[in-house]
C-alpha cells in the first residue's frame, strides 16, 4: 500500500533545494507525480508543490528527514493527504448563487471539499443547506451584537476544525481579530470593474457608465479589505444592449465560476502566499 501525499514548500531561494527535496523523496522510495516550482527574482522567495507516492510505512520517516532539511535551508512546509477533502465552512447572506454553485458542485463531488456547516446573517438558505444535508446555523449580526456574533462564528469553526472559510457573499466586514484568526484560509469573492463600484447595486451603477468588461475577484480575507492576495479573478464582456438585470446574471455567473476555482486551488493545496500575492500552481 501506498500513500499519495502533497508537499509544499517555501523560503529564501538557494541552489540545490529541488535536488535536496527530491533527493529525499527518493530516498525513501516516493515516486514523484506531479512537481512544480517558482522562484520570485523580486523578492528572493522560493515556491515548491509537490505530489508523490510513498510506500504507506514510510511516512513518518520522510516527515522526519523533511523536517531536518527545512530546518536546514529555513524553509516551511507542509504535507498533506492528497485525496483528503478539506473541512470547510460557507458563509452567506442574502445573495445565494455562490452558495448554490458550491453546494451543486459539492454534491456532485467536483469539489475536493468537506462542507460541515453553513452560516449566515439571515435565514433564506436553511433550505438550501438542508437539501444538501448541511446543517445551518444562523447567527444575525448586529451593530451591538457584532462581538458576539463573531465569536459564536469562530466557535463554529473551530467546533467543525474548519480548514477553510469560504464567505459565499457574506456581506458583513470581518473584524480585525476574526480575520486574523482566519488568517491564510479565509477566501472572499466579489466584484470588481475597471472603474471600481462600491457601495449598493454595483451592476446598476455599472450600467450607468457603460462598462465594456465586468469581472470578479477572489481573494485571501485580511483585515484590509477588499484588499487580500488575489487568487483568482475572471472577466465577461458586455455591451451597450445589456440592461443592469443582464449585467448581473452575467456578473453573477462569472463570480461562481471564479470562487469555484479559487477554493478547489486552495484546497488541492495549490495556493502558496507571496507577501501581498499568491502563487498558484495550476
Amino acid at each position: 500500500m501506498s500513500d499519495s501525499l502533497i508537499l509544499t514548500l517555501s523560503g529564501p531561494d538557494r541552489t540545490g533545494i529541488v535536488h535536496a527535496v527530491t533527493g529525499v523523496l527518493a530516498a525513501h522510495g516516493g515516486n514523484i507525480t506531479d512537481a512544480a516550482q517558482f522562484n520570485d527574482r523580486g523578492t528572493g522567495q522560493f515556491f515548491m508543490r509537490v505530489q508523490f507516492d510513498l510506500p504507506a510505512q514510510g511516512t513518518s520517516a520522510v516527515r522526519q528527514a523533511l523536517a531536518e532539511l527545512a530546518a536546514g535551508m529555513g524553509l516551511q512546509w507542509q504535507i498533506h493527504e492528497a485525496q483528503a477533502r478539506m473541512r470547510t465552512v460557507l458563509l452567506v447572506s442574502k445573495l445565494g448563487h455562490c452558495l448554490n454553485d458550491l453546494l451543486f458542485r459539492y454534491r456532485t463531488q467536483s469539489l475536493p471539499l468537506d462542507i460541515r456547516a453553513v452560516v449566515s446573517n439571515h435565514r433564506d438558505f436553511y433550505q438550501l443547506a438542508a437539501s444538501s444535508d448541511i446543517p445551518f446555523h444562523h447567527i444575525p449580526v448586529t451593530a451591538a451584537g457584532k462581538a458576539q456574533a463573531e465569536a459564536r462564528l469562530l466557535e463554529i469553526v473551530q467546533q467543525e476544525e474548519a480548514e477553510l472559510v469560504v464567505l459565499a457573499r457574506y456581506m458583513q466586514v470581518l473584524s480585525n481579530d476574526l480575520c486574523r484568526a482566519l488568517s491564510g484560509r479565509a477566501i472572499n469573492i466579489h466584484h470588481s470593474f475597471l472603474p471600481s463600484f462600491k457601495g449598493a447595486k454595483p451592476y446598476h451603477q455599472a450600467f450607468e457608465r457603460g462598462v465594456k468588461i465586468i469581472g470578479a475577484t477572489a481573494h485571501y480575507v485580511t483585515a484590509d479589505l477588499d484588499e487580500g492576495p488575489i487568487i483568482e479573478q475572471d472577466i465577461a464582456r458586455v455591451d451597450h444592449a445589456c440592461d443592469p438585470e443582464q449585467l448581473t446574471h452575467i456578473g453573477r455567473d462569472v463570480e461562481c465560476a471564479v470562487l469555484a476555482r479559487a477554493v478547489t486551488w486552495h484546497a488541492q493545496h495549490r495556493v502558496l502566499v507571496n507577501g501581498h500575492k499568491t502563487v498558484v500552481f495550476r
